[in-house]
């Protein structure tokens, strides 16, 4: 399958991913036939969210699209003709979180080909104790579970090897150590465990 961390070098043209619907997103949920079920509702902290007629549905973690479809078929015993649209009106999940030796650590506003170098340069930029030969970045792998990988980020910050940095997506937790980190699988599920501040994201942990 794709690479889960692919390069700016492997993927030089980048396909906008479809957008994943996070807890604490608003929506719009319009009902073109009964538009007097049209309703804005907000993905709750368990991923799901309540409507009229129909049991609570789960919309954390799926796109726009499959949510549409989902409402469609959930409504098609209680509507004669549902037609819905759902529209993200303030999206929660469009964050990640840089850590460590950076000036001003916290959460990062994830924008279109945003990259791993970018997003330290949101965080304030690497302090001087910046163990820049391997910075972590951590993210969902294919079955949820947290996946850290190192980076050399020094020939792109000199800019010698550009296409070494790594765009970065939304809900990805980038850790810049002081030094050396041994193995980098245990360190990731340390850091989740003890560091990472409850409300650093607005998704359930790992």
């Amino acid at each position: 399958g794709a690479k889960l961390y692919p390069t700016l070098q492997e993927n030089p043209v980048s396909h906008p991913e479809p957008y994943v619907l996070q807890v604490g997103d608003e929506l719009g949920i319009k009902f073109y036939t009964n538009p007097e079920l049209n309703e804005d509702v907000k993905i709750r902290p368990d991923g799901m969210i309540s409507l009229q007629l129909i049991d609570d549905v789960p919309a954390a973690g799926r796109s726009p699209a499959d949510l549409d479809a989902e409402l469609t078929r959930r409504y098609t015993g209680e509507l004669a003709d549902p037609q819905i649209s759902v529209i993200v009106r303030t999206a929660a999940g469009h964050r990640m979180y840089v850590d460590g030796e950076v000036t001003k650590p916290g959460v990062v506003e994830v924008v279109g080909g945003m990259t791993l170098y970018q997003a330290i340069a949101m965080a304030g930029g690497l302090t001087d104790n910046a163990h820049r030969k391997q910075v972590i970045l951590i993210r969902r792998g294919p079955d949820g579970q947290p996946v850290g990988r190192s980076f050399d980020v020094r020939p792109i910050q000199r800019g010698s090897r550009p296409g070494d940095d790594v765009p970065v997506r939304p809900l990805d937790i980038v850790y810049v150590p002081k030094s050396k980190v041994a193995t980098v699988d245990l360190f990731v599920k340390q850091y989740i465990r003890d560091a990472l501040p409850i409300q650093a994201l607005p998704i359930p942990a790992f």
